[in-house]
């Protein structure tokens, strides 16, 4: 559409790029986890870099929009909270680096959490507007791997706790709370999808 001589912003399209990046960055995250190594975390690294920008694009294009097609507020709140994921995930990679702490279990199943997470919201997003029932399912499936990554949260810090290496638990529990942290913003971002569904149906 065009309107004043301008091209209208497809802001949707935009979200679900951004959200593809974070979900190539939660890849990559998750391959690092598995396989930590020098390698992956930097492409974890250059991924955050490469969603950055995206993501300074968009606010850019929306500072500069005279109208929307879903609400200006809800698109950059959506937008903060992708971007949010991606930025955890590189705060993972750079401290399990710096502090030499070793993947486990419960890293494993929390990054793979996310990992789902982070493809239902994509999925979520891409049927936004054509398919809301569709949508609907992958906001509940987001949600419910939230709850899966807070699960291996807890138990991790139980099994963490049995340690009576204090520098090991102050350390790793770090990792964790990246990882939960994260979590936390992939059930915003869903619970901010759901929010435009509800405005646009």
């Amino acid at each position: 559409m065009w309107l004043f001589g301008k091209k209208k912003k497809d802001f949707i399209l935009m979200l679900c790029g951004q959200a593809e990046k974070t979900l190539e960055g939660v890849n990559a995250l998750n391959d690092f986890i598995h396989n930590p190594s020098k390698e992956t975390g930097e492409r974890v690294e250059v991924i955050e870099e490469e969603a950055d920008e995206m993501r300074r694009i968009l606010i850019d294009d929306l500072l500069r929009a005279f109208v929307t097609s879903i609400d200006r507020e809800d698109i950059f709140a959506l937008s903060r909270a992708i971007d949010d994921v991606v930025d955890y995930a590189k705060s993972t990679v750079e401290e399990m680096m710096l502090f030499d702490v070793q993947t486990d279990d419960f890293l494993k199943k929390m990054a793979e959490g996310l990992l789902n997470a982070s493809k239902d919201n994509v999925c979520a997003i891409k049927n936004l507007k054509e398919h809301p029932s569709v949508c609907s399912q992958h906001l509940i499936r987001a949600k419910k791997a939230e709850n899966f990554i807070e699960h291996k949260y807890r138990e991790g810090l139980v099994e963490l706790f049995k340690s009576k290496d204090v520098i090991k638990i102050l350390k790793t529990r770090e990792i964790y709370r990246h990882l939960s942290n994260a979590a936390d913003r992939a059930a915003e971002a869903a619970n901010i999808i759901s929010d435009i569904l509800v405005k646009i149906t």
